[in-house]
């Protein structure tokens, strides 16, 4: 069973801990190693180093191979440009296709925190041996709702299918992407509805199938660029060719036009979070609401409900705060209302073309 783990965004909304140098999946933002780190940590030992693949921007591929040493030199997948998760996933499936099409693959993401690891794995692995036994299936993992999220995705899933070493797998219905507050509220509270993780399991064959069906000039493009797989003429083939991929998301291209009896969904409570954004992290950390979330060298003082992050040497101290976000790098102080949050990636794009550019 092969994993590949996609590293590859910015992370704007984790600015000015994340730039465009170093996103936030290189980032120590959870004790001191990076949530690739992490992703890649949860798997051990259920799944060895040589099964283990990085999907990334070629600007990246370095820090990919310094922060991970054990993974082998060839299993980073440096891609030029970006195109959106539609053509990273169909290359990904394409490349391991070339190993061994009918091996499960994983797809997972680099920048969450799972803290039910063991129960995490045992799920990929009954999702592996589903596969492996009806190669025709996609199974998503999702998150058992913890509060109805405006700013989450949401899969919709019907009656218990079958059980397989105390794993559960539900009929697929339908997706729905950021829903509004009462929508949200109604999944919530549906006991049918979880969070949609963008984690899922499915042979490479039966993805490439899909890929073949749905959008067959990028099934065109992926595969001869892994035709080239472990040769001289890869690079050469994925810089020439890549760029040329139609844009798109792996919703727009796949999983809209998926037909729901070729899917499962396993939803579980693998206390999973989506660490993309400050509120998100502190959410994800804090021990009740209107605890604080810090690191480095802080000082709070009567101040609640707040996330103090300081990278700096100087001590950050706080006095009589209330739902702040304070994050403190060498060259940025950056001091916001908890609730202000959203603002943060519209502000780093306004410093395109202006003298703060560099700090983007």
């Amino acid at each position: 069973m092969k994993v590949i783990i996609f590293a590859g965004g910015v992370g704007s909304r984790l600015w000015p801990l994340s730039r465009k140098k170093s996103p936030k999946q290189f980032e120590k933002i959870i004790g001191d190693k990076s949530t690739l780190q992490l992703a890649a940590g949860r798997l051990q030992p259920d799944f060895k180093w040589q099964d283990i693949y990085v999907a990334t921007n070629s600007t990246y591929v370095d820090i990919v191979h310094e922060q991970l040493p054990k993974l082998p030199a060839n299993h980073v997948i440096g891609e030029p440009v970006m195109r959106d998760v539609g053509p990273a996933v169909g290359l990904a499936a394409a490349i391991l296709a070339r190993e061994n099409p009918l091996e499960p693959m994983v797809i997972l993401w680099s920048d969450h925190l799972v803290k039910k690891e063991a129960l995490f794995r045992k799920i990929l692995l009954a999702a592996g041996a589903i596969v492996k036994k009806e190669q025709d299936r996609i199974v998503f993992v999702a998150q058992k709702a913890r509060f109805a999220s405006e700013n989450l995705g949401w899969i919709n899933f019907g009656k218990e299918i079958k059980k397989t070493d105390e794993v559960s797998f539900y009929s697929f219905i339908d997706f729905q992407y950021r829903p509004d507050a009462t929508t949200a509220k109604q999944y919530f509270e549906s006991g049918h509805h979880a969070w949609n993780l963008g984690y899922f399991v499915a042979t490479p064959k039966f993805l490439l199938s899909l890929y073949e069906t749905f959008v067959p000039n990028v099934y065109k493009g992926i595969s001869q660029i892994a035709e080239t797989w472990h040769t001289d003429a890869f690079h050469k083939t994925l810089e020439d060719i890549y760029p040329t991929l139609e844009k798109i998301s792996f919703d727009n291209a796949i999983l809209e036009k998926l037909n729901p009896a070729n899917a499962y969904v396993v939803p579980a409570n693998i206390e999973w979070s989506d660490i993309g954004a400050w509120e998100a992290l502190k959410e994800a950390l804090e021990e009740s609401e209107d605890k604080n979330v810090t690191q480095g060298r802080v000082m709070l003082q009567d101040t609640e409900d707040s996330l103090v992050y300081n990278y700096g040497k100087q001590l950050v101290i706080t006095i009589d705060g209330s739902e702040l976000l304070i994050v403190n790098t060498d060259d940025v102080l950056l001091v916001a209302k908890k609730t202000s949050v959203p603002k943060i990636k519209k502000l780093v794009e306004s410093f395109n073309g202006t003298e703060h550019e560099e700090l983007t």
